[in-house]
């Protein structure tokens, strides 16, 4: 009887052969980002040294607040301001302590929003700017009570006031407290146009809910970044209440801009040149300009 299986042929192995291990490329983890809107994968360095820009399709990627003071003011000019007012649970939300003092160590910095005074080109501004990193830019008492000081602040004292916004809108874990931080803002800068005063917001993504519904809206002029998310509820639940298809990218800038939300778009690298000529334009000065120099920069801009 023939056996059912019967191996004919046998594999030699020779013990001294020498096995050769693939070794990994010696690249860092996290040196890569994937650009979600082309999809290209981009070297971390080329794309911060780009203005965290994508260098092949241009999107703006979303910048933390202490990279845009760095960015737009003058070195060494900035006076952070209110760092004295904490965060608390004034409705005793359970983990919200825990959640902002991890929040304040991942980051780096202590609230959503950082206020304080600099130069942008010798001029002296008062200045905000949000930071989504921070349970996503969420509005809370601090949040606005620091910008509202600002602008009483910026009021006072005659300076231009120049917010960045991003935020998801008004902060859950406050209530109605949040919520108080939209009239509050509000009156402020009705006080600062009463006297004068000088307001630019650029809309930066996202800006969305109470913030978008409250200060980030009352600006004299409305700057923004191309492709930024600007709205105040979510397309979902705006197309759930009308009941009706909404049009393709009707909550981005270039939407608003067609709309007359918002007054002009300006590329990154372009936003610090393109505040200092609309102080000039308004007749803030820089403590070493001539008023020879402020007039060329006016019929330039005009040009």
């Amino acid at each position: 009887m023939k056996p059912l299986f019967k191996k004919t042929k046998y594999i030699q192995v020779n013990t001294s052969t020498t096995i050769i291990h693939k070794t990994e490329p010696n690249v860092p983890s996290g040196s890569w980002i994937k650009c979600p809107q082309c999809h290209e994968v981009v070297y971390k360095d080329d794309y911060r040294n780009n203005g965290y820009i994508c260098p092949q399709c241009q999107k703006h990627f979303r910048m933390s607040a202490p990279q845009r003071l760095k960015m737009i003011l003058d070195k060494g000019t900035y006076t952070p301001l209110f760092l004295e007012m904490t965060t608390e649970n004034v409705l005793d939300f359970k983990g919200y302590e825990h959640k902002i003092q991890g929040l304040q160590e991942k980051t780096g910095i202590d609230e959503a929003v950082l206020t304080g005074t600099g130069r942008i080109k010798g001029i002296k501004v008062a200045i905000a700017v949000m930071d989504s990193r921070f349970l996503m830019g969420s509005m809370g008492h601090v949040v606005g009570e620091r910008i509202t000081r600002l602008t009483e602040l910026a009021t006072q004292e005659h300076l231009p006031l120049i917010l960045f916004t991003a935020s998801g809108g008004a902060r859950m874990q406050e209530g109605i407290i949040s919520l108080m931080q939209m009239a509050k803002t509000a009156a402020a800068l009705k006080r600062h146009h009463d006297e004068g005063g000088f307001y630019v917001t650029v809309l930066t993504d996202p800006t969305s809910g109470g913030v978008t519904a409250s200060f980030a809206m009352l600006g004299d002029i409305i700057l923004s970044e191309p492709g930024a998310f600007i709205g105040f509820a979510g397309p979902r639940v705006i197309r759930d209440t009308i009941r009706q298809e909404l049009p393709e990218g009707f909550q981005t800038a270039e939407f608003l801009l067609e709309h007359g939300f918002v007054d002009v778009i300006v590329e990154r690298k372009q936003l610090r040149d393109r505040l200092h000529q609309l102080l000039v334009l308004h007749h803030y000065n820089s403590d070493d300009e001539s008023d020879g120099e402020i007039d060329d920069v006016r019929e330039e801009v005009i040009e």
